[in-house]
């Protein structure tokens, strides 16, 4: 379902099920180009869009950009995590290195999303705030599809108990008791849980791409129509920027462009 493809002989990865749309999750060896560089490579002629990301759970799309006053004021990127198309030939991009590069289409009306979801846009539904505002005006969720691309694996991820609960909050099936070791034990016992036990007292490890697969699922995406790219930023240092790893601020861009 993933494929890798070069371009100038560096490697990017596409998923199978946006063959639909150009788009591309871009690895390290891309550093220092940004989204006006990238987006030639996807579709020529289509517009670029980018955010000032602050782990929140904001969605714009290019003209609410225009229209906010909410604004980094070194560059004039707006501050929000998503990107939300509403005509064609735009291409939308987020930046990671570590958190969840979330590229979402619609294939009834061919516009696209591209979310950027950490610890805390996860805790904030940022991905099913997005499915949301891609289904306005369309007629069925069937036709959404995701590509949750290459981030930090759950087995190497270790975050407090605290944030562990606030992220599995939203899939926890019943509402938290204010014991928070119990909750957690809980959300330990769950099949194929995102949460994973940690040697460390008042740790533990944290899938956070499971768990936006299963709060899409809850908001009724079926489990063929999401895909979770194979690859982990922190164990592949040849191929991605890793925060956690290095403790820099470097990133990979990951776009996707409007049909």
């Amino acid at each position: 379902m993933w494929q890798w493809q070069t371009w100038s002989g560096l490697p990017y990865l596409t998923c199978d099920l946006l063959a639909d749309w150009q788009h591309g999750f871009f690895t390290r060896q891309f550093a220092p180009r940004n989204p006006q560089d990238l987006t030639p490579i996807l579709a020529a002629g289509a517009s670029t869009h980018r955010l000032k990301q602050v782990h929140g759970n904001v969605i714009l799309t290019p003209a609410e950009i225009e229209s906010t006053t909410d604004l980094e004021v070194e560059t004039g990127h707006a501050l929000a995590d998503g990107l939300l198309t509403a005509r064609t030939q735009q291409a939308v991009w987020v930046a990671s290195a570590d958190c969840n590069p979330i590229l979402i289409a619609n294939r009834q009306t061919g516009n696209v999303a591209a979310v950027h979801a950490g610890w805390r846009g996860t805790s904030l539904n940022i991905a099913t705030l997005a499915v949301k505002r891609l289904l306005v005006g369309a007629d069925s969720i069937a036709d959404i599809i995701v590509a949750i691309g290459p981030a930090i694996a759950g087995e190497v991820y270790q975050v407090t108990t605290q944030v562990g609960l606030e992220v599995c909050r939203s899939i926890a099936p019943n509402p938290p008791s204010g014991d928070l070791e119990a909750d957690i034990a809980s959300l330990l016992s769950l099949s194929n849980s995102p949460l994973l036990p940690d040697a460390q007292a008042g740790r533990v490890r944290l899938d956070v791409r499971r768990v936006n697969q299963l709060q899409l699922e809850q908001l009724g995406v079926d489990p063929q129509q999401i895909a979770i790219a194979p690859h982990c930023t922190y164990q592949e240092p040849e191929y991605f920027f890793s925060y956690r790893r290095e403790k820099l601020k470097q990133v990979q861009w990951s776009g996707i462009v409007s049909n």
